[in-house]
């Protein structure tokens, strides 16, 4: 995460508060400027801390955008499970890697930005999770609540390897 903004608030604030609360700063009261600072950084961690969601794409939609190369989908199960079945042209990056934070560079070259990524597990919990990760890199990721056996009976195509 990019706290940077948040950290240069609290640096400002911490100089204000060497500042006596009845002392003058140009026109303005120091007092009215700590209020301030400190909404601008409850607000940066209130934006920091917002839920993802579950997309709202219908599940057409994702298949149309994945058909026309707007999107990728990613399989954020773990290795073993998808070997007993994953989707045709799905990606597999499981929730372990990425939590792990290790392989953000080997994700870079897996995953193009300029993309939607589509992610998906068993449940959709997963994907969450995932999304989460994926954001903080910078992509636009949207979860699907969907999970692989309800892809496949929403006619997304299993791979035969």
């Amino acid at each position: 995460m990019n706290f940077a903004g948040v950290l240069d608030a609290c640096g400002i604030a911490m100089c204000l508060a060497r500042t006596p609360w009845n002392q003058r700063i140009g026109s303005s009261c120091v007092g009215w400027n700590v209020v301030f600072l400190l909404a601008l950084v409850m607000g940066s961690q209130a934006a920091l801390s917002a839920p993802i969601e579950h997309t709202r794409d219908g599940l057409d939609v994702v298949k149309h955008n994945i058909s026309d190369k707007k999107a990728v989908l990613v399989d954020v199960r773990e290795k073993d499970e998808w070997s007993e079945g994953h989707l045709k042209g799905a990606v597999l990056v499981p929730l372990s890697v990425l939590e792990g934070g290790k392989s953000r560079g080997k994700i870079a070259e897996a995953l193009p930005k300029d993309k939607i990524i589509y992610c998906h597990c068993k449940s959709g919990r997963r994907a969450l999770k995932a999304a989460r990760v994926l954001q903080e890199y910078g992509y636009d990721v949207r979860p699907l609540a969907a999970g692989y056996k309800d892809l496949l009976k929403a006619g997304f195509t299993p791979d035969q390897e």
